[in-house]
């Protein structure tokens, strides 16, 4: 049976993180049937209960659930880490909100896994079939910048940021070595090395709503982007080779 391990990066949700795994525990079995799936909290920089809070509910499902912690914050980071550390066959990870609707899983598992075709799936709330329900603001700035990616960089793919992706082991364990970034940026590094060094990568179009109560400082995380692609675009897009697909 292959194993995917299913990444949950938080930072101070001990209130929201319940809601989460307790769905991802009723759903996972049956939409990902004939898969070994895990879910993998991976704490980063927390300061209330939250590495607690995942550390009681890996002792009451294990096998099922398992907790890892960073002292540091950084979304990338702890992504870095979980995917590192994980022997499964796929691994993904997915907003603790879970803004994306999990109808979309399987596919975006499908894609990366054995016969699959794909070393990478990435959620896309900008794909054709696509359904979002979020703010004017935030709808423009997401455009906005993923055309300024594709002006910058040439690349297919039509969502960098959206917090819901798929890697292989062997994608995953060759390119994370060569993504530099920590934090917000990690997503857009990821698949901008990923596309330009003949990874395939698979578009995967998904319903997503916007969490009002969303934790991103879009002014910073918009700040950080822009000198995360003038690094690639005038510092040079690492050389890597794709593993050969499974």
């Amino acid at each position: 049976m292959p194993r995917v391990n299913v990444v949950i990066p938080v930072l101070n949700e001990e209130a929201g993180l319940p809601a989460c795994l307790d769905t991802l525990l009723a759903f996972l079995p049956t939409a990902l049937a004939g898969w070994d799936a895990r879910v993998v909290v991976a704490d980063n920089g927390s300061t209330d209960g939250t590495l607690a809070l995942a550390q009681r509910y890996a002792s009451e499902h294990p096998g099922r659930v398992a907790a890892t912690h960073l002292p540091m914050r950084g979304r990338g980071r702890a992504l870095r880490k979980a995917w590192m550390e994980s022997d499964a066959d796929v691994v993904c990870y997915m907003d603790v909100d879970l803004s994306t609707d999990l109808d979309a899983l399987a596919a975006l598992v499908g894609a990366v896994g054995p016969g699959g075709g794909y070393h990478v799936a990435t959620g896309s709330r900008l794909a054709r079939g696509a359904r979002t329900t979020r703010s004017f603001k935030r709808e423009v700035i997401s455009r906005v910048y993923n055309l300024l990616i594709k002006a910058l960089l040439w690349t297919r793919f039509s969502d960098a940021q959206c917090g819901f992706k798929a890697l292989s082991r062997e994608a995953a364990h060759t390119l994370l070595p060569v993504v530099r970034d920590e934090a917000w940026f990690f997503d857009t590094e990821l698949l901008v090395i990923a596309e330009k060094r003949g990874f395939k990568v698979r578009d995967i179009p998904v319903a997503w709503r916007e969490d009002p109560d969303s934790r991103v400082k879009i002014v910073k995380t918009v700040l950080e982007d822009l000198r995360g692609l003038a690094r690639l675009r005038f510092g040079g897009i690492p050389h890597v080779s794709p593993p050969p697909l499974t």
